[in-house]
């Protein structure tokens, strides 16, 4: 449901009074680009993953019984935590983790997009996606 009237121009005041209280602020919020911090969570996962990868191996030189064991499993676990997290940043990085590619079970022969372009489907609003994709549901139920 898209914002009224009302709701548009309050939020409009209380972003021009934060460009008015902290200017600094506002344009750094302006100029932050989603990509950077996704690259930089990547590479966060990478170095977990090594770490992750030296404790087990650490775990198996070590070969003392049960630290073994526990140091195996924690850098597995490190180890699967970081790919996990690295491949759901990447995908969102790419774009794919916005929509999933699976349509409604009843859906299947018509386009997802409801015959829109991708250019045009990339340039919609959110809202205006979430109305199609309510549309679409109530149809199929139909």
């Amino acid at each position: 449901m898209p914002l009224s009237e009302n709701e548009q121009r309050l939020l409009e005041q209380i972003e021009r009074a934060l460009v008015e209280d902290d200017p600094k602020f506002a344009s750094t919020v302006r100029s932050t680009n989603p990509r950077t911090y996704l690259l930089r969570r990547v590479r966060r996962s990478g170095g977990l993953f090594l770490l992750g990868l030296v404790v087990l191996v650490v775990g198996v030189v070590i070969n003392q019984g049960p630290l073994t064991v526990a140091l195996g499993i924690l850098g597995f676990v490190t180890m699967l935590f970081a790919a996990l997290r690295g491949a759901a940043d990447l995908r969102r990085m790419s774009g794919r983790g916005q929509e999933s590619g699976r349509r409604p079970p009843g859906a299947r022969g018509r386009s997802g997009s409801g015959g829109k372009t991708r250019q045009s489907r990339s340039s919609s609003s959110f809202m205006e996606r979430v109305e199609e994709r309510w549309r679409r549901r109530w149809e199929d139920n139909s």
